[in-house]
């Protein structure tokens, strides 16, 4: 009688489990976004969170959660409700670069539940267009003839614009081009284009409009391959400097202990979005290559890149500026 009543429970509790999972979602799904409204991270997901409503049956709700270099937006992720009504389009600054580089009140890899991937996207090397040089040897050189007149703008410290520019610096040579950090893409592209500062990693989403209006001028590709939007822009490996790849990667994470059920169903409906030509088309008008991947291969490249980034803030003995 006991073991048939301990099996009873243990259905009981089975059958309960997994009614409130098949209940998921069962009010509005918020996605946290780490950037303010207009940039890449915004674009990509406002994007999937329009397809996700329509295959989960539930709005879903951007929330714009800018500053700290995306750790406001991830501490506030961290610490929700672990029932996948609570999500967050992190990037590499929020899950890699910014932790590399920095004690933050969030572990990247502990903090979170991975559910999948979304997208990477490399960066573009851009100057203000008054800068006599039009490749990337060029500007070494002029650069090197006046070390301390000529300064890069990031994003912000550990962002990826900033990390971008200091593996340009170490493989170049080039230790003295000042960093100026700034409060997100936006600030940093503008002072850039009013020639307050000469040189710039941003995204390509941010940077396209600015080079095709003649407000910036593109320099390189920092990535393993030409973009699309700019086909005549070559890489800064084609034009001999190695080592400066930074491709930008956009996922969906959700709080830890969330349900594994629940971060499967997510992750299966995300990838089905992103399976969607019209999704991948308007992500690829942004500068994105569309990338899928399961919860675990998603925490393994955390876990990767993590390791990664600790090496380059080793070697350049980097700190927040």
């Amino acid at each position: 009688m006991r073991t048939a009543r301990r099996h009873f429970l243990a259905a009981a509790a089975a059958l309960a489990c997994s009614s409130a999972f098949a209940a998921f979602p069962d009010r509005p799904i918020t996605i946290v976004v780490p950037t303010a409204a207009g940039g890449a991270n915004d674009a990509m997901a406002r994007v999937i969170g329009q397809q996700l409503s329509t295959l989960l049956k539930q709005p879903v709700v951007i929330d714009n959660k800018a500053g700290a270099n995306g750790a406001i937006a991830a501490e506030f992720v961290a610490k929700a409700a672990p029932d996948g009504h609570t999500l967050m389009l992190g990037y590499i600054a929020t899950h890699a670069m910014n932790p590399a580089l920095q004690k933050l009140r969030y572990d990247p890899v502990k903090d979170f539940e991975p559910v999948g991937l979304v997208a990477h996207s490399p960066v573009l090397m851009v100057v203000n267009p008054n800068v006599k040089a039009s490749n990337a040897k060029e500007l070494v050189s002029l650069v090197k003839t006046a070390p301390d007149k000529y300064s890069y703008a990031s994003a912000g410290n550990g962002t990826a614009p900033h990390f971008a520019a200091e593996l340009f610096k170490q493989s170049t040579g080039l230790g003295q081009l000042l960093h100026v950090p700034y409060k997100g893409s936006s600030p940093a592209v503008t002072d850039t284009i009013g020639g307050q500062t000469h040189i710039m990693f941003p995204s390509l989403f941010t940077a396209v409009p600015y080079v095709r209006g003649g407000k910036l001028k593109a320099v390189g590709v920092a990535g393993s391959k030409r973009s699309p939007l700019l086909p005549d822009v070559p890489t800064l490996a084609e034009q001999g400097i190695s080592g400066v790849d930074v491709s930008q990667w956009y996922a969906i994470f959700a709080p830890a202990k969330t349900p594994k059920p629940v971060v499967d169903q997510l992750n299966a409906a995300l990838n089905k979005v992103l399976q969607d030509k019209a999704v991948e088309k308007k992500l690829e008008d942004h500068g994105a290559d569309v990338e899928t991947s399961s919860p675990e291969q998603l925490r393994t490249l955390v876990q990767q890149e993590l390791v990664k980034w600790k090496k380059v803030v080793e070697l350049g003995k980097l700190k927040a500026d």
